[in-house]
């Protein structure tokens, strides 16, 4: 099991660690943190989950209105100006990432 585990580590076989995935490595998920304006209820959370949800790869959504943080895990690395279509779509404006 702990050789199974370190394959999957996000450190490199010479130790040095990296962030985001591992290069080569097909079972890793990226989960990346978008500041997004104008939530400002459940409904909102809702729209703002739905239309990123629909990039090919997210695998999952968070969207919290209280924060305005919206947190997607997918399969590889998102392009941003995708998820700044699907936000503007919901009716939102994506900030930035977080």
């Amino acid at each position: 099991m702990t050789e199974q585990k370190n394959a999957d580590s996000c450190c490199s076989t010479d130790g040095s660690c990296h962030s985001g995935t591992v290069a080569g490595t097909q079972s890793s998920e990226v989960t990346a943190v978008y500041k997004v304006s104008g939530m400002t209820c459940g409904h909102c959370e809702g729209a703002v989950s739905q239309e990123i949800s629909a990039i090919a790869g997210v695998t999952s959504v968070k969207a919290v209105a209280e924060t305005g943080e919206v947190t997607v895990t997918s399969a590889v690395p998102l392009d941003e100006e995708a998820v700044r279509a699907s936000v503007d779509e919901a009716g939102y404006e994506l900030v930035g990432s977080v």
